[in-house]
């Protein structure tokens, strides 16, 4: 087996998880909602593009 380096084992993973664009999820706008099971979640887009998942 060959040991990968750190940057190639991220990528690899990447590949095989999905990729949501967080732009699209918010409509353009900066928050959405995301439910899990019967939890709701609000996703937020800061002015700082950071993103920030509360309960």
């Amino acid at each position: 087996m060959t040991a990968l380096n750190p940057t190639d084992f991220a990528r690899s993973i990447a590949l095989t998880m999905p990729l949501h664009d967080a732009n699209a999820l918010t409509g353009g706008g900066n928050q959405a909602l995301i439910a899990l099971g019967d939890q709701v979640y609000n996703l937020r887009i800061t002015r700082a593009g950071k993103l920030i998942l509360t309960k």
